[in-house]
């Protein structure tokens, strides 16, 4: 009888079908095995039907119809057999065959709920982040990156998920906050890194655009007053003078337009968490602490 695998390892994918080849190739080659879940998101470039050709022992879910990476990684959580999910981009891959066994094991403290598994940002260099700054110890942050993370099946679902009306970006400090409210922790990983290759077929100003929006959405939904109005202001000021600096100021403060209509549209949706909560979110912003240090504040 075979073993029940530790981790279900999900990427989500859309026109992307040699990058995502690439994927999917580093997660089956993973040891010992993993389940490899494959959701299509509406590509239309023959991505799923390329990976059931070429590795006919991942599990493909195609969809006709996009409803973005969020939707799509809410749905494979409900479809994953394994208690552990470890999330990566299409336009990542695993640096070596022991990344996820050495990330399960991370989850050694109950109130872990997340790993912020290290990474490269290819375009940006060789530096790794989202590493545990020493080899002892559990060291906790305060959100991770979407390329390269690991959660707790059960805990993820409680919560009921990332919101999908983020549709993309800044669903990871949205989900990270609430799990810190809900009495659970990030913890820096020390497993080889993931290495993001960063697709050259990213369409930026959708980036830019959701990042703006979302990130509005992120103080509206979860933020504490009287902290909500002071971050509310940098947090459009910061963004206008980003789009000032990549020529894109039109379409930052758009993005930013875009939030503020959807918060005001949805007003019972604004739960924020407890000032402990947020207070221990932004300190962990600004340096990793260890869990003993958290636990006896």
């Amino acid at each position: 009888m075979t073993a029940a695998p530790a981790a279900t390892v999900v990427i989500v994918t859309k026109d992307r079908r040699e990058e995502a080849l690439r994927a999917v190739q580093s997660a089956l080659a993973q040891r010992p095995s993993v389940e490899v879940l494959v959701l299509d998101d509406g590509s239309v470039d023959g991505t799923a039907d390329a990976v059931r050709s070429v590795f006919p022992e991942a599990r493909v879910v195609r969809h006709e119809r996009s409803a973005g990476l969020i939707v799509r990684r809410n749905e494979a959580a409900e479809l994953a057999s394994a208690p552990i999910i470890v999330s990566i981009d299409d336009d990542a891959v695993f640096t070596s065959e022991r990344v996820v066994s050495a990330t399960v094991t991370e989850f050694d403290q109950p109130r872990v709920a997340a790993v912020a598994m290290p990474y490269v940002d290819v375009p940006q260099g060789d530096g790794v982040l989202q590493r545990a700054p020493r080899e002892e110890g559990v060291y906790l942050t305060h959100r991770f990156r979407g390329t390269a993370h690991a959660l707790r099946r059960d805990l993820f679902l409680s919560l009921g998920g990332y919101r999908g009306d983020l549709f993309q970006q800044a669903e990871e400090p949205d989900l990270c906050l609430r799990l810190l409210d809900a009495g659970h922790f990030v913890r820096l990983g020390r497993a080889d890194p993931v290495r993001h290759l960063a697709s050259p077929a990213r369409n930026l100003d959708r980036i830019w655009f959701y990042e703006c929006r979302n990130d509005v959405l992120f103080a509206w939904h979860n933020v504490p007053m009287p902290d909500l109005v002071p971050l509310l202001a940098k947090t459009t000021l910061h963004m206008l003078w980003l789009g000032r600096g990549v020529r894109r100021t039109r379409l930052f403060a758009r993005g930013l337009l875009a939030g503020y209509r959807a918060a005001l549209r949805g007003r019972s949706e604004r739960k924020p968490v407890s000032r402990s909560a947020w207070r221990l979110y932004q300190r962990l912003g600004k340096r990793p602490a260890r869990i003993e240090d958290v636990l006896g504040a």
